[in-house]
């Protein structure tokens, strides 16, 4: 039976971009913190204009929000379990799939999750709730894990026992369906789900290696289509200016 781990203690390589997610997350964690510490007033404006709030992206227009959420974490185990999901989901898919492809997933997994939380808070009146972290990303990178692995046993820290990929997932889909019937967790178990959602139709209709990669071969085949043609209308004006030397 195959098994994800690495090293001793089970962890994988911290390198590629798994290794740029982790530490563009850890470096907005501290640099949040750090202006918490100087002062509270603009730490909570970052969080205001950076994180993702219904309100401010549909009333005003905020949209950017959309693609900024995600840096900002609040709580240092919530971050800390966060950045070691990463850490774990993203370097084994990155392994198999290649960097492209996971940078990919992982963001388009994090535009569902944003998209989600705006069409239940707006569905809901709750567009006062804040919608923050990488977890929208994490559940997207679950899935396609869960999915493409579906057998492989599987750790993710603090878990303290192997389990199969597509019961940790279920485990987790689960918890998120409970947290719909909570008022207060509605919207951010919803726009995970939204995340999730987006990761399974990712790698559904991705192409294998993603669509950057396949945009690029695209490229180079329009390209080496063009210099085939140019090849051939060459040898053409060869043939006809050969034709008029034997002629003459």
């Amino acid at each position: 039976m195959p098994r994800l781990s690495g090293g001793i203690l089970g962890f994988p390589d911290f390198r590629g971009f798994t290794r740029q997610l982790v530490l563009w997350n850890l470096a907005a964690f501290f640099l949040l913190l750090i202006l918490g510490a100087v002062s509270k007033q603009t730490a909570l404006l970052a969080e205001v204009y950076l994180g993702l709030i219904p309100a401010a992206v549909l009333q005003h227009g905020f949209v950017w929000q959309l693609g900024t959420y995600w840096i900002i974490h609040t709580g240092i185990l919530n971050t800390a379990f966060e950045l070691l999901s990463i850490w774990f989901l993203g370097s084994f898919l990155e392994d198999q799939h290649g960097a492209r492809w996971l940078g990919e997933i992982f963001f388009f997994s994090i535009l569902g999750c944003g998209l989600a939380g705006l069409a239940l808070a707006a569905g809901t009146h709750a567009l006062g709730t804040p919608i923050f972290g990488t977890w929208g990303g994490i559940f997207g990178l679950l899935i396609a894990f869960g999915v493409l692995y579906a057998d492989m046993e599987f750790m993710m820290f603090p878990l303290p026992f192997m389990i199969k990929a597509k019961y940790l997932v279920t485990v987790y889909m689960l918890i998120l369906v409970a947290m719909l019937f909570f008022a207060g967790e509605r919207v951010v178990a919803f726009s995970q789900l939204g995340g999730a959602l987006f990761g399974y139709i990712y790698i559904k209709f991705a192409p294998r290696r993603g669509f950057a990669f396949a945009g690029t071969e695209s490229l180079y085949g329009v390209r080496n289509r063009y210099y085939r043609w140019k090849r051939r209308r060459a040898a053409k004006k060869f043939e006809v200016y050969m034709r008029k030397n034997r002629d003459n």
